[in-house]
């Protein structure tokens, strides 16, 4: 009790220090990354140890190799980290880590990792969710980006049409009733017989394709900002195993362009319908799908024509990172929320709005 009232304390000078210097922990999924930022806009050190070479073998992440792993990485990516910032244990104002969404063995790695270094070095910790974090990644890029604006979530959990009100505040306008963007261009992917990861595999194919078939699907919820997933991906996979069954021969790149090009006209559709409804004139795109080329040239498009700024996260802040943790983070701590005391636990999901 008497070490969370001192940490509360110190929490409490954060809020106005001029120089916050943040320690982020990223173990959601497959990568093991650690950041270290300074005011949420400068990264220092923003080091990934990734497992993708793992669990091609598996055509997906294994979440038990994914915890041992993150074990096994997790003390000599913080010594990276800390090498390349030129900092030491000492200089870090706060320890922040994902606490969900995600896979709960994974996360309770970095979770644990980062409890145990904040209270050894006497600091708080700072609770973050996953999905703050990717639209984080775009404040780190975008020096000049402030809310409010409207977000696309793109990521493999999480598909929605945020509006972000200030930093710390979110409302969701729409979301998925089913599958997200991400987790049905992993199932096409597989289904297409592409190693892990699919989405950009997907991408990379369908440069390569042609956009001429027509799947025995029809876009649902039309006229809401919700999206659905499921019926595009059942669409695609029957498709591809009809062919089969039939000894039929068929492009995988064909599929892979018609597939992209259905999936990502959906977003692209519900973006144009959350900006004539809010009037916003700042779109973000947040999550590892807005890495996807064909997504990204949509909605440039799209915010041209109706004369609205768009931003994008660098291709290596769009994936899992500890340093779009570290962002959102510092914006945790100036509006006093994500102090979290050694009962800290991992949970498998989180409320974008929560």
């Amino acid at each position: 009790m008497k070490y969370f009232e001192e940490m509360k304390q110190k929490f409490e000078k954060l809020r106005t220090k001029k120089d916050v210097l943040i320690l982020s922990v990223e173990s959601s999924c497959d990568e093991t990354a650690i950041a270290i930022v300074k005011n949420g806009r400068e990264v220092l050190a923003n080091i990934v140890s990734s497992q993708i070479d793992i669990h091609k073998l598996f055509g997906g992440v294994v979440p038990e190799i994914a915890s041992r792993n993150h074990i096994k990485n997790i003390s000599g990516v913080l010594n990276e980290a800390l090498l390349v910032s030129g900092k030491t244990l000492q200089d870090i104002d706060a320890v922040a880590v994902t606490y969900g969404a995600g896979l709960v063995g994974a996360l309770l790695v970095g979770v644990n990792f980062a409890k145990t270094l904040a209270y050894a070095l006497k600091i708080p910790l700072i609770a973050v969710s996953h999905v703050h974090g990717h639209i984080g990644a775009n404040y780190i890029s975008h020096l000049d980006l402030k809310p409010p604006f409207l977000c696309l979530m793109v990521s493999g959990g999480h598909t929605a049409i945020v509006q972000v009100e200030d930093y710390c505040e979110f409302k969701v306008l729409g979301s998925t009733v089913d599958d997200s963007v991400g987790e049905c261009f992993d199932k096409v992917a597989r289904v297409l017989g592409l190693p892990y990861p699919g989405g950009p595999n997907i991408d990379r194919l369908a440069k390569n394709g042609k956009n001429n078939i027509k799947f025995n699907y029809h876009t649902p919820l039309s006229g809401t900002l919700n999206f659905s997933f499921s019926g595009l991906k059942t669409a695609v996979v029957n498709y591809v195993h009809t062919k089969e069954q039939r000894g039929e021969k068929f492009s995988i790149e064909d599929v892979a362009c018609s597939f992209q090009e259905l999936a990502t006209d959906e977003l692209v559709d519900k973006a144009v319908s959350a900006i004539r409804k809010t009037g916003f004139k700042n779109l973000v795109v947040a999550g590892g799908v807005g890495a996807n080329s064909c997504l990204r040239e949509k909605l440039e498009k799209l915010c041209k024509k109706f004369g609205v700024k768009f931003y994008a996260p660098e291709l290596k802040f769009c994936t899992d990172n500890g340093a779009m943790i570290g962002s959102i983070a510092f914006y945790y701590i100036r509006a006093g929320r994500g102090l979290a005391d050694l009962t800290l636990t991992a949970v498998p999901t989180v409320r974008i709005d929560g």
